[in-house]
């Protein structure tokens, strides 16, 4: 997926590309910053570009720092979420590349305006406040960050509302996953993509969807037994009846 997206970038050694060599990673820190990303000043990027400074590794946590990257552990991890910033930062620079265009000769219809008094609808979603909120619930949460924070965002809200909602706090045994876990990635799916990266992604999507199953599964057994506990004993009037003539 690393490689993919890097293929997604026009990287001209996207297939080339070795995790394990610091010379290679460190000329793909600087053709991202060169290219994509584009945070610095070009004087700015002098010393990203020195990649046989003693001194580089200082000077690339600097540049992680600076473009607010909320990743501290590994390189490969942090270049992973960078890679993720050129993607999001190509697609905010050619939005008209990606968009579908609308048919001409068509026109929004007219809706009236409603002024909100929801406080939550006059947050700004992209500020820095915002952003920094957001990384903040998710390091408490223990959530991977994602590069887009609406995401990660995303990832929170799901989570609360599954695991600290407030029938899940009164008897948190219901969400501890015990047993053995299923080897998902070592089964077969019943057909070939041709691509391990591709049928590992079936293989995932197939677990969503298996959940999505339950979901509604269980939601029409709550339906069934909320329609029996209305007809399996129902209310009657006994003053309304007659007996004889």
């Amino acid at each position: 997926m690393f490689k993919r997206k890097l293929k997604a970038l026009d990287y001209e050694h996207w297939e080339e590309v070795n995790c394990k060599d610091d010379e290679q990673l460190k000329k793909l820190v600087v053709w991202l910053e060169d290219e994509k990303v584009r945070h610095y000043t070009v004087e700015d990027r002098i010393p990203l570009r020195d990649i046989h400074n003693g001194t580089w590794d200082e000077v690339f946590q600097k540049y992680l720092k600076d473009v607010e990257c909320p990743l501290t552990t590994s390189i490969l991890d942090q270049l992973e979420w960078l890679v993720g910033l050129a993607v999001r930062q190509e697609f905010e620079d050619k939005p008209e590349k990606y968009q579908i265009k609308k048919e001409t000769g068509t026109t929004d219809a007219e809706v009236p305006t409603v002024k909100s008094t929801n406080p939550l609808d006059t947050l700004d979603f992209n500020s820095n406040e915002f952003k920094e909120g957001v990384q903040s619930i998710a390091k408490l949460l223990n959530i991977a960050q994602h590069p887009n924070h609406l995401t990660t965002l995303e990832a929170c809200s799901k989570y609360v509302t599954s695991r600290l909602n407030a029938e899940t706090l009164k008897n948190p045994r219901t969400v501890v996953i015990t047993g053995t876990p299923f080897p998902i990635m070592e089964t077969e799916m019943g057909f070939d993509m041709g691509d391990k990266v591709l049928n590992n992604t079936a293989k995932a999507l197939n677990l969503l969807y298996i959940q999505d199953l339950r979901d509604l599964q269980t939601s029409i057994n709550e339906a069934i037994v909320a329609v029996q506990n209305i007809t399996a004993n129902p209310k009657t009037d006994t003053k309304a009846g007659k007996v004889g003539v």
